[in-house]
């Protein structure tokens, strides 16, 4: 890091600086040596992490109140992915009024009100077709985020919209093997309509996290 720092001392005359590749790059995804160590290493940051809360109310209450607004209604039923100590689907209920559950590939989930131990990206039958939303911050820690992206359009009704919470940590300077997946917020558009083309339509709204100095972009992607 110091030698780095010299270094750049040096170039800045000339307009470069060295930097990590991930400082460079739009999109990175880690790679695995098996989906056991996948498992293993996101239930291990789960339970380090079973305190921590990266959803604010501030963001979700924009997001209901979006939901409100699309559907004009407030009897909806929800899903949100990867919810650690089930913070969100519980403002989405107590807050919102929504019917809402959470998942968590850890089986600390089970600890929690309304989760249900589950890998977001495998299909289960009960659940296709049949929510009003899905919403998710954890699109970051998925192995194969276009797969788990598949399932979670899967499980909306056809009127249904996917909601994807990101940020600038989403991103490939953030990712690792606790976050597999990394995306510059600005190019995931390009990403998501590289992977789904014409059979889904999204709706960009940007604010700022209210419990960390961040922005925010929330993708509200419907089914085309």
């Amino acid at each position: 890091m110091k030698l780095r720092k010299v270094i750049n001392g040096f170039l800045k005359v000339t307009g470069y600086e060295i930097g990590k590749i991930k400082d460079n790059i739009d999109f990175y995804l880690h790679e695995f040596p098996s989906y056991k160590n996948y498992k293993e290493i996101q239930t291990f940051h789960n339970k380090r992490k079973i305190k921590v809360v990266w959803a604010d109310e501030k963001t979700l209450g924009l997001i209901a109140d979006e939901l409100k607004q699309y559907f004009s209604r407030k009897d909806l039923s929800g899903i949100c992915h990867g919810s650690r100590n089930g913070f969100e689907q519980q403002f989405f209920r107590e807050k919102a009024g929504f019917e809402a559950i959470g998942t968590d590939i850890s089986d600390t989930a089970t600890q929690f009100p309304n989760s249900v131990e589950w890998d977001f990206h495998e299909e289960k039958s009960d659940w296709v077709g049949k929510f009003d939303f899905v919403y998710s911050n954890s699109l970051d820690q998925g192995w194969n985020p276009r797969k788990a992206l598949k399932t979670w359009l899967g499980q909306l009704k056809e009127t249904g919209l996917l909601i994807i919470e990101h940020t600038e940590a989403h991103g490939p300077k953030g990712a690792s093997e606790m976050d597999p997946f990394g995306v510059r917020p600005t190019v995931m558009p390009y990403v998501l309509s590289d992977w789904f083309g014409f059979d889904i339509s999204i709706k960009i709204v940007k604010t700022v996290k209210g419990n960390k100095d961040l922005d925010v972009w929330l993708f509200f992607i419907k089914k085309s």
